[in-house]
């Protein structure tokens, strides 16, 4: 184990709001980037009000930051500050100075009449990362047009192969896009901090969610490409692959996922019918997509007369993937999910304790680190402008009084 954090000496200022930027900087933060968020006063991040549910104290009492906030937002440290007013983006700019890293998800456009663009920044801060997140990038026709999500889904073909054949396109159960978006910017962050280690240079990071939307398609952008023909809703089917579905049984329904011959043929054995896998219409993957529509009710016909438990433990005794359709009160009781210690509760000022999910990367020698809940609004304004601008306690008063800034 090494003593100092992966990314520790890496400061990054965070000017981003809801999910797809919060995302990456908190991977940044979890890793040991000092991040800190910059928030309008007496408003914050707008997820702080995307509820209920709201964060709860001992009592069990609603406080005033929903759940979605806390989602994104621990390790950081929260200062409010109205950049808008010159002094404010004097007090930015001089925190800047010390920064690695900015991260915004502004519209395009509209950070440069602060001066606080890249191409004006970068004219003084030559070794600054700038990131920018946005729902259809810096260039193209659509640039300036708002994204959230949901139109990205839509727009991205995401939503087009998304749902039963006979029903309406539907989104993903969570803004995946926006997940993916800081998945991706973390990764252009990390790659442009290399590069900038071994030349002395930083540089713009461009991301867009219909970019990443389509990047994001993978065998179904490339099925797409290859055939010309657009793939079809399909529901829990795999375009692709057969069987790797849902299926009923006695008291409910799994997933039976067969990635392979070796696999389909040790499912037959199983389920008592080693005559579906001599069959020429379905000893092949080929083959079975081929004839999923004649293959998969002969399989189900089998699947139902069993519970659940008892197919995933027989399946499983023989390498055949599947599993059960946990809700998330059974994700987390899952004994192999308290092993790996998914969730982590962080102390708070308000709330006592609040739960997060934990970073997936496990690094051996540099693990992710879980030090502060995601923070309230300001609740490190002082301390930050003390430490990193040696602003005096009359200064920070003043600034709060004419609304600048503002202190938890």
């Amino acid at each position: 184990m090494i003593d100092q954090a992966a990314l520790s000496g890496v400061r990054v200022l965070d000017l981003s709001r809801v999910l797809a930027g919060p995302w990456a900087t908190q991977i940044l933060a979890d890793f040991g980037a000092e991040v800190i968020k910059i928030e309008r006063p007496h408003i914050g991040d707008d997820t702080r009000r995307f509820g209920p549910p709201y964060i709860k104290d001992a009592a069990g009492n609603d406080l005033s930051d929903a759940a979605y906030y806390a989602s994104a937002n621990r390790n950081k440290h929260s200062v409010a500050l109205d950049f808008g007013t010159e002094d404010g983006r004097a007090i930015l700019l001089q925190l800047l100075d010390q920064c690695d890293i900015l991260v915004e998800n502004f519209k395009v456009g509209t950070l440069q009449k602060y001066g606080l663009d890249y191409a004006t920044l970068r004219q003084t801060h030559p070794r600054l990362i700038y990131c920018s997140i946005t729902g259809f990038g810096q260039t193209g026709p659509y640039a300036s047009h708002p994204g959230y999500d949901y139109i990205i889904q839509a727009m991205g073909g995401l939503m087009s192969i998304t749902g039963t054949a006979e029903g309406e396109p539907m989104r993903v159960g969570v803004a995946v896009v926006d997940v993916m978006t800081g998945l991706y910017s973390t990764i252009g962050i990390l790659t442009a901090l290399r590069v900038r280690d071994q030349t002395g240079q930083g540089q713009h990071i461009d991301v867009g969610l219909l970019d990443v939307s389509i990047a994001a398609l993978a065998n179904q952008a490339m099925n797409y490409l290859t055939t010309g023909q657009p793939p079809q809703r399909i529901g829990n089917s795999h375009p692709n692959i057969v069987p790797y579905q849902l299926f009923p049984a006695a008291d409910g329904q799994l997933i039976i996922a067969v990635g392979n011959d070796g696999q389909y043929q040790r499912l037959c054995a199983v389920l008592g019918a080693m005559a579906l896998a001599t069959d020429e219409r379905f000893a092949t993957m080929g083959a079975r997509v081929e004839n999923r529509a004649q293959l998969i009710p002969l399989l189900a016909a089998i699947t139902v007369t069993r519970p659940i438990q008892a197919w995933i433990s027989a399946l499983q005794a023989v390498g055949v993937p599947c599993g059960p359709i946990n809700d998330l009160a059974a994700v987390f009781d899952d004994p192999h999910v308290v092993a790996r210690a998914v969730r982590r509760d962080l102390p708070h000022p308000t709330a006592g304790h609040v739960p997060t999910v934990a970073n997936p990367i496990h690094l051996s020698a540099t693990p992710a680190h879980y030090q502060h809940a995601p923070p309230l609004l300001g609740q490190h304004t002082a301390a930050v402008l003390t430490d990193l601008l040696c602003m005096d306690e009359a200064t920070i008063a003043t600034l709060c009084q004419a609304n600048i800034i503002q202190t938890a």
